[in-house]
């Protein structure tokens, strides 16, 4: 049976009437001087302020210095947190131990253990990397673990009763059933890393020629470019749109929902 568009159903209408509405109140709010320009520009100002960054204040690049970070950032951080979350739930020891550093390390803010990052790695890349992996790590193997705890013990017994290795175990058995809890994680994960991307490269300024958009928004903030801040959290706004609904919503449907394991 074929899927419906996404731009067919009510949902998607629904938000796009809600956007437009925000948008045009914004825009008359600001043509009739409701609020002051520098604390509030209005969406033609920001598109401006958008297509002048990338014509002419390198905005490409900046933006494909974040993304390079992030993407080696949380590509390693949920390689990590897969890894420690498999061996915790196939060893009842390393749970243990395992769950007791969640407990102690997922409330320490990454931003936090920046000074000790600094100290460790120095002022380059890999401290930024370093700090979005800690931001990950943990929220993802939570999720991961108790994705994995909610499996249902009918399924283990039954991979026992085939013979499963721990390896084939985890990939027959645990990943498939626990693939909402993995999907959740993920988005946890994603948002985090972004927050503290930013935060990081606010604080840090320019780790490399460019600096990244953190450091843009800073940029903008002390120069007093409202609109250039929030031409840049537009950037981040799409991107995230773009990674919720075009790779995870995408491998949602490709998964879970085509399994029968959530509503649609």
């Amino acid at each position: 049976m074929t899927q419906p568009k996404p731009w067919h159903s009510v949902s998607f209408w629904r938000k796009t009437i809600f956007v437009l509405v925000v948008l045009i109140a914004w825009q008359l709010s600001c043509s009739l001087g409701a609020v002051p320009k520098i604390l509030l520009p209005a969406p033609t100002d920001v598109l401006a302020a958008l297509s002048k960054a990338f014509s002419s204040e390198q905005m490409l690049e900046v933006l494909s210095y974040s993304l390079s970070l992030i993407t080696v950032a949380m590509a390693l951080g949920f390689l990590l947190a897969l890894i420690c979350s498999m061996l915790a739930i196939l060893n009842a020891s390393v749970r243990d131990i395992y769950n007791l550093i969640l407990t102690v390390m997922d409330p320490i803010p990454s931003i936090a253990i920046l000074p000790l990052a600094i100290l460790w790695f120095g002022t380059g890349l890999e401290t930024i990397v370093v700090i979005i992996i800690h931001s990950v790590i943990w929220p993802v193997s939570r999720n991961f673990i108790d994705g994995f705890s909610a499996v249902p013990k009918i399924y283990v017994e039954i991979g026992h009763n085939f013979g499963f290795k721990p390896y084939r175990m985890f990939k027959e058995i645990y990943l498939p059933a626990a693939m909402p809890y993995l999907i959740s994680g993920i988005k946890v994960g994603w948002a985090r890393a972004w927050r503290t991307l930013i935060s990081a490269e606010m604080i840090f300024g320019a780790t490399g020629a460019l600096g990244g958009l953190g450091w843009f928004i800073f940029k903008k903030r002390y120069q007093l470019e409202t609109d250039g801040v929030f031409a840049t959290l537009l950037i981040i706004v799409i991107i995230g749109l773009v990674v919720e609904y075009g790779l995870l919503q995408t491998l949602e449907r490709k998964t879970i929902k085509k399994w029968g394991m959530v509503r649609s």
